[in-house]
């Protein structure tokens, strides 16, 4: 058979799948089971700032763990609230940062410019230069802006209390002033907030809205939501749908993380599409399982926040551990294997002081685990392993994420 043919048959060949993006975690459906009480929450902190514009600065503390629906509650939120405030001549910006991305106070305050379209060179001004600008663009248009700050636990690790501090009592010395910012903070827990000091975690800890882990029931009705779009007609039975909520449903001993039970429906899908069947069954949904855990899923979140070369050290250190079969390698050995990778892929590779900030920042990330070395260990150097995460799947997926950045340059 030739290559085109080949190629022409995976094209045309019968597939479960109408919408596969429904299952992406970046996807925001329409309706959000589970979650009205949350976005009823949401809109009594925020009522102000559509009722009367200005008045006071609010914010809202967003709690809950991994695959409890912050996110993606947040968002929907701010869009419709965005969408309210313009039928009432409100020009309400919605700003989504994400904390794993966006590592410093400088790296926050750019891209909060830039979601807002504020036309500010990216060099040359400092973080709170650029954000005095910010200030004053939303003076000049009277504008209002929501800024939600995910994964805010993270940016209390890395930027510390004073840019928090920072971002947060900007009106201080001018009490009088009209305000314009308004913040939603989404935290997986509060122990990173007990770091701050008392004037900073009481300003945070008002305005708790709470997530909690799903049910077997809820998740019934996630995945049967997600189910009608993602598949054709026909394509999964409800005993199926449950069985992967039960599986996962906090009532009956999982997790209750509804983006593990989204990527189980996702992965036994791509299992029925790989086999040629017209049905998804409970066999593909153990094949899927058997490629899962929570914690790929968890640190597929993450990486879609890392750069190229990141990812590079990522394929990197997993290459190593495959070759030695051992739970620990050493930054030289990872070092030595990134520098063949960005000959393979046709990229200069980074110095030694940018790679070993690279490693810190994954490992705060909690993507990958660094420890000094101890006895047995020539010399001083740092051990780089990656916990109990199956290394096959999240190599599958770093080398989906490095295609999507390699293509994009």
């Amino acid at each position: 058979m030739s290559a085109r043919r080949i190629i022409e048959d995976i094209f045309t060949k019968p597939t479960v799948f109408r919408r596969k993006d429904v299952l992406y975690p970046e996807y925001i459906p329409s309706y959000l089971p589970h979650r009205e009480k949350q976005l009823k929450k949401l809109a009594e902190i925020f009522r102000n700032l559509i009722l009367n514009p200005g008045e006071v600065s609010q914010r809202a503390l967003v709690v809950g763990d991994i695959g409890t629906g912050k996110t993606v509650t947040t968002r929907s939120f701010g869009k419709e609230l965005k969408g309210i405030a313009k039928a009432k001549n409100i020009d309400l910006k919605y700003i989504h940062i994400n904390c794993h991305k966006d590592r410093t106070l400088y790296e926050v305050v750019i891209d909060i410019a830039k979601q807002a379209e504020v036309p500010i060179p990216s060099r040359g001004f400092s973080a709170q230069e650029v954000f005095e600008y910010f200030l004053k663009y939303l003076e000049r248009n009277r504008s209002y802006a929501l800024i939600a700050l995910d994964e805010f636990n993270y940016f209390i690790e890395t930027a510390g209390n004073d840019a928090v501090y920072f971002l947060i009592r900007i009106y201080d010395e001018n009490p009088e002033q009209v305000k314009r910012i308004n913040y939603i903070f989404i935290v997986r827990n509060l122990s990173t907030l007990y770091k701050l000091d008392t004037a900073t975690y009481s300003y945070l800890i008002k305005n708790i809205v709470e997530f909690k882990p799903y049910t077997s029931s809820e998740l019934i009705d996630i995945l049967k939501m997600r189910s009608e779009e993602a598949f054709h007609p026909g394509s999964i039975d409800d005993k199926v749908i449950k069985y992967i909520a039960d599986l996962e449903g906090y009532d009956r001993g999982g997790s209750g993380n509804a983006r593990v039970a989204i990527e189980t429906l996702l992965l036994a899908g791509e299992a029925a599409d790989q086999e040629g069947s017209k049905t998804i069954t409970l066999e593909h949904v153990r094949r899927a399982r058997g490629l899962l855990s929570s914690d790929i899923v968890n640190i597929s979140d993450s990486l879609y926040y890392l750069n190229l070369h990141e990812l590079l050290l990522l394929k990197s250190i997993i290459n190593v551990l495959k070759k030695i079969k051992t739970p620990y390698t050493t930054m030289g050995s990872v070092e030595k294997e990134y520098m063949h990778l960005c000959s393979i892929y046709g990229y200069t590779h980074r110095k030694h002081t940018q790679v070993y900030e690279y490693i810190m920042n994954m490992s705060k990330m909690g993507i990958i685990e660094t420890r000094p070395s101890g006895k047995g260990t020539r010399g001083r150097t740092t051990l780089i392993g990656i916990g109990e995460v199956p290394l096959e799947p999240l190599e599958q997926k770093i080398d989906e994420l490095l295609k999507v950045k390699s293509d994009t340059r």
